[in-house]
């Protein structure tokens, strides 16, 4: 699958890029092409490009605060989640997220 998002938490720093490599990391090692936008204290990083988005399959949206730019992913799955869960369990977070997407088509 193509996974585009987006993480990002309050204090725009730590939980913010933990996130984005744990979905990366963990998206890559299951067969996933996933890319992830930052959006913390210093502002936007890595942002999607639209033919990223329009690409993607799925959105992850791992946030703790309201994210800029969610209009981006209109007419697309956007999974919204706390970065915490990203942390703490991205492998159970992607295998429930498959589970889910090939009992709904």
């Amino acid at each position: 699958m193509n996974i585009v998002g987006i993480s990002a938490c309050t204090s725009g720093i730590a939980h913010t890029y933990i996130a984005k490599e744990k979905l990366v990391k963990v998206g890559q090692e299951l067969g996933n092409n996933v890319r992830i936008e930052t959006q913390g204290t210093i502002g936007v990083e890595d942002e999607l490009t639209a033919e990223e988005i329009k690409n993607a399959d799925l959105v992850i949206i791992a946030a703790d605060i309201k994210v800029s730019g969610k209009e981006r992913f209109k007419d697309k799955r956007v999974v919204e989640i706390p970065t915490e869960l990203a942390i703490k369990a991205p492998k159970q977070l992607y295998k429930k997220i498959e589970a889910e997407l090939h009992t709904n088509k």
